[in-house]
């Protein structure tokens, strides 16, 4: 049987039906296979072939060749998957040990420069997506997958990031908008169908969805129009509205529950970057009785 993992063959169309199994995101199914692909073109045989000293040389030959850190992590968690669940031979990866990453802090944006960048964004459609990015902490993927369904109208209220593998938080939005009129052409523009299922943010099209780099650029026009020197992302959204729950003394565990991180050490990096909860910091020595 041939095991290779071009387009059509056995086991490359076994280990997609594992991923789909696990609803695995389409980006992520495509790193994976792109991992197993690098194996094969590095063994020139079949990678299910694959010895402990193979995977090991391996991981050299990507460190050799300038590999990033982040993209050999990303490969060698693909290869755990395909050997794990694919070909259930996990004891092959259990001495590859991922790099360690240099933990960065996020850039934040201030409660004013997020407004600011808001209220710049070139459209009504841009803004509602902006809110929603910076309102409840959701992800550019998530946004842009949002249904009409999802809005919680009379609480003005969105449920929380990663809604299949956690808990159907509610987060509030902060500013309410008329999402007919987003789509292009307004209300006689929206698609027939059930109204829950609309997208709450179409794309150019009125039944296409935004897609992450248009909102990602959407993000961009906006910070130039607002003049803000920081380099900003959808993500960087999310980065504020964790830290400005922080800043509030909201607890972190439940914001950890509302950006739906599986590890509270995940989180914590907001700690970091809560300058207004560090600013509120009382030194030891300020609470020292004064010499009478």
């Amino acid at each position: 049987m041939d095991t290779t993992t071009r387009a059509g063959t056995p086991l490359r169309q076994r280990m997609i039906e594992d991923m789909r199994m696990r609803k695995l995101e389409p980006k992520t199914q495509e790193a994976y296979i792109r991992a197993v692909r690098k194996l094969t073109e590095f063994l020139k045989r079949s990678p299910d072939t694959a010895t402990v000293e193979d995977l090991r040389n391996f991981q050299l030959h990507l460190v050799d060749s300038g590999t990033s850190p982040i993209t050999l992590n990303a490969t060698l968690t693909g290869l755990k998957f395909f050997f794990d669940i694919t070909l259930g031979r996990g004891e092959l990866m259990a001495r590859m040990q991922p790099v360690k990453l240099p933990r960065t802090v996020p850039v934040v944006l201030s409660m004013q420069e997020a407004a600011a960048l808001i209220a710049a964004a070139r459209n009504i459609k841009h803004q509602a997506a902006l809110s929603v990015a910076y309102g409840s902490g959701l992800r550019a993927s998530e946004v842009c997958r949002l249904k009409v369904g999802d809005v919680d109208s009379e609480r003005m209220a969105l449920p929380g990031p990663n809604r299949a593998r956690a808990p159907r938080t509610a987060t509030p939005c902060s500013a309410p908008w008329c999402w007919r009129d987003c789509a292009p052409g307004g209300a006689s523009a929206m698609p027939r169908q059930d109204p829950a299922r609309r997208l709450a943010v179409p794309g150019n099209g009125p039944d296409g969805p935004l897609s992450a780099r248009q909102l990602n650029r959407a993000v961009h026009d906006a910070a130039a129009a607002a003049s803000i020197a920081k380099r900003v992302t959808t993500h960087t959204l999310r980065h504020s509205f964790a830290t400005h729950l922080l800043e509030r003394k909201v607890d972190i565990r439940v914001i950890q529950v509302l950006l739906g991180h599986k590890k509270l050490e995940t989180t914590s990096i907001y700690a970091h970057v809560a300058t207004d909860l560090l600013r509120e910091v009382i030194g030891p020595l300020e609470e020292m009785p004064a010499k009478s």
